[in-house]
């Protein structure tokens, strides 16, 4: 990192102190004169008929100003709502799982609103609830929604014959022979591994809230983690031109996915426009788990062959993704791209269903449907390293895929640090030495991300004194203003107390995708970068033009711009961009950048963990854990093994705890009391071991970092267990219990 005097350092957070003082703006701190309170009437059944809805008393109740239904919603005039995805939907005929909202209230009071929602009558007719995928997928099973049609939703295809289905998306990909790739092999293993819903366990609960203007445009504050996204959204809700909303973005107190989708903001915006009143919402922690979208769970189904020399011939696997009560998002179409990627298989076949059933639709959680697959695949591989007696970190070295490899989707793999990451891994896990304990096991495990790429627009400010006022339209979820900042810095020469992140509106803003998939960094940094060069360039000429020299002789260093090392031909920053202002200026100097179609850098995560096992009450002691990941080049190593430990720790999670728990397709665990997540004393310290190989597409080499290290941790706490107990458990939580029952299943045989 010699050659950078700011990107690779190890910088605190921009946005540390507003946060630890409480000055930080949330949704929730948001306070209006005039302000109304809006709640919901949640639907208590899973699968019902809507017989009536009688809302005449709730708007009688003084101090009521709206009620709002199925029927009030302009955009399902225009539009099915099985379109408005990402939504709070309003159940119109019939509702799909329980906590769906049947209509929404604003009073002058929450108390109001609340003995309002109390007051709205419904009549319902229950239907039997379809509550396991493999049922919902058969042809016999009746269809939840008599409209939707796999991979076309509201529209059926118009070339061929369609029956409406529970299946939501369906995706297949084939290459090779895959029988005759079974026919080489020595051995063959087929299992089926099962994981349940997760929460993405963020500390804030929905807010909102939604205003009116005098001119009618309608302006929301609320954590989106895209506000550009989420003002086509709520137009679209409101049927009104995208010019007519205005978000205005807060800070996020967690997202991980979750906050794409919109619990609240087109509610409460709605709301808004009835009364003429700003409206506030916000979710009960209650309310959060039972209906604001976990991560899918999922049935997955996979064979692979080998060799006895432990080279893949041939590999097939089925992803049953069970989307719930609504055709929220696809996880199928991650599968394409993060499915058995990182390892070289000639013959092979992936297949994977978003499938509907009456359970709480789910949304996008970190590396989303990946860790699920991967759950079942680096479990695989573990298994078979234990019939062919193989050190399980040289069977994966020896599979790995390389550089120009095809990938199952078809593209052609770009420069990727899969080897190095390896074996880096094996080198830490050599120097540590093998465990001693009867009762502690070591597991292993890949995470593999191909990572997202969309579009940003950046500009850059070059102000009077020197310093630089970026303006951005990102969310920033995970740290992304400081890395950012540090970019801006190393590209002017200038230090970090220089630079300015401004996150603008959707009215002041360049346009940002959401800040998901790992791409912000990857992505947006790109956008900064052009910005900076536009800038940089206009400095150049003005500075070229006083010294009557060559433009691109210019450098920048301390806050100058240096003429081919010469310091008699040097000037200010700052006193360029006071001359461009001044009567005799061409104008200030603004940079703009953007940028789209950006190949993505996929990155790999060696996982290794060491747990204890208590036999006598199963509960599990995780040691140790290290993730060795290649991040191309760190821009800020401090946030880069923030983001790898706080993965880990949702994956140990995921691993030995958490999962929704239903009844008939309700949720039990609602409160975090029953919804166990780890705490500091269920996480070891985790090494985070920083591999930087760069990538051929991001600016210093940069990659997709946030992703790939949840991905591996499922897997690799499944084979830490197994290697301590000798049970290997296939289904998600491993709770204390089912390493007992595991136990005395192994003691009969």
């Amino acid at each position: 990192m010699a050659k950078y005097s700011v990107v690779g350092k190890r910088v605190p957070r921009i946005d540390a102190l507003n946060k630890v003082t409480g000055t930080a703006v949330y949704s929730g701190d948001v306070i209006l004169p005039d302000m109304l309170y809006g709640k919901v009437l949640r639907n208590p059944h899973t699968h019902a008929i809507i017989q009536r809805l009688d809302v005449t008393k709730a708007q009688a109740l003084e101090g009521v100003k709206a009620v709002i239904t199925a029927s009030d919603v302009p955009g399902y005039q225009s539009r099915s709502p099985l379109l408005l995805a990402e939504m709070p939907h309003l159940a119109q005929e019939k509702v799909t799982y329980a906590g769906q909202p049947v209509a929404v209230v604003a009073a002058t009071s929450i108390e109001i609103a609340e003995k309002a929602v109390d007051l709205i009558e419904v009549e319902y007719e229950e239907l039997p609830p379809i509550l396991d995928v493999l049922e919902s997928m058969k042809p016999e099973t009746p269809p939840i929604y008599p409209d939707l049609y796999t991979n076309f939703i509201a529209s059926p295809p118009s070339d061929e014959d369609s029956t409406p289905s529970n299946i939501a998306y369906h995706m297949v990909i084939n290459r090779g022979d895959l029988e005759a790739g079974f026919k080489e092999a020595d051995l063959i293993l087929e299992n089926t591994f099962r994981t349940q819903p997760v929460h993405h366990g963020y500390l804030e609960p929905f807010a909102a809230v939604a205003s009116v203007d005098m001119g009618g445009k309608v302006i929301v504050w609320t954590q989106s983690q895209g506000v550009f996204t989420a003002r086509q959204m709520i137009a679209a809700f409101l049927d009104l031109p995208a010019s007519r909303v205005n978000l205005v973005p807060v800070e996020i107190g967690g997202a991980f996915g979750g906050k794409s989708f919109l619990a609240l903001a087109p509610l409460c915006a709605l709301l808004a426009l009835k009364t003429g009143r700003p409206v506030r919402m916000e979710m009960s922690r209650d309310e959060v788990i039972k209906a604001a979208r976990p991560a899918p769970g999922s049935v997955t189904t996979i064979k692979m062959g080998v060799t006895k020399e432990g080279y893949i011939t041939a590999a097939s696997i089925s992803l049953i993704y069970d989307a719930g009560g609504f055709p929220e998002m696809s996880h199928t179409m991650f599968a394409r791209g993060n499915t058995l990627s990182h390892y070289k298989i000639p013959n092979l076949k992936i297949e994977a269903f978003d499938v509907l059933t009456n359970k709480v639709p789910v949304t996008y959680y970190r590396a989303p449907g990946t860790p699920q697959n991967h759950f079942a695949v680096e479990s695989q591989m573990d298994l078979i390293a234990r019939v062919l007696d193989m050190d399980p970190l040289q069977l994966r070295i020896q599979n790995i895929a390389v550089e120009g490899d095809t990938a199952p989707s078809g593209e052609i793999l770009p420069k990727v640090g899969y080897k190095e990451t390896l074996e880096r891994m094996a080198e830490y896990l050599k120097e540590k030495g093998s465990l001693q304990g009867d009762d502690q096991g070591r597991g292993v495990a890949c995470g593999f991300w191909h990572g997202a790429t969309v579009t940003f627009g950046a500009y850059v400010h070059i102000n009077i004194d020197g310093s630089v006022t970026l303006v951005v339209g990102v969310t920033d979820v995970s740290g992304s203003r400081t890395s950012i900042a540090q970019i801006v810095a190393e590209e002017f020469g200038i230090p970090m107390e220089s630079v300015s992140v401004v996150v603008g509106d959707t009215d002041t803003a360049p346009w940002a995708s959401p800040s998901v998939g790992s791409q912000t960094i990857y992505s947006l940094s790109q956008a900064v970068y052009r910005a900076c060069q536009d800038a940089k360039e206009q400095l150049r000429h003005l500075a070229a033009a006083r010294f009557e020299v060559e433009a691109s002789g210019f450098e920048f260093a301390n806050g100058r711009l240096i003429f081919q090392g010469d310091a008699e031909k040097s000037i200010a920053i700052g006193s360029l961009a006071r001359y461009s202002i001044s009567f005799r200026g061409a104008g200030p100097v603004v940079g703009r950048g953007s940028i789209g179609g950006l190949p993505p850098a996929p990155s790999v995560a060696v996982h290794a963990a060491d747990v204890e096992i208590d036999k006598e009450t199963g509960k599990v002691k995780v040691l140790s854990y290290a993730v060795a990941q290649d991040v191309g080049l760190a821009v800020n190593p401090l946030s880069v093994e923030g983001q790898i430990q706080g993965a880990v720790t949702q994956g140990i999670g995921w691993a030995l705890m958490e999962g929704y728990q239903f009844d008939q397709g309700k949720v039990q665990n609602d409160t975090l009391l029953d919804y166990r997540m780890p705490t500091a004393t269920d996480v070891p310290m985790i090494d985070a071991l920083l591999v930087e190989v760069g990538s051929d597409s991001g600016i210093y080499g940069i990659r997709h970092v946030g992703e790939p290290p949840i991905v591996g941790a499922l897997a690799a706490i499944a084979n830490a267990i197994q290697s301590a107990t000798g049970v290997r458990i296939k289904e998600l939580p491993m709770t204390p219990e089912a390493i007992l029952n595991g136990l005395k299943e192994q003691n009969k045989s």
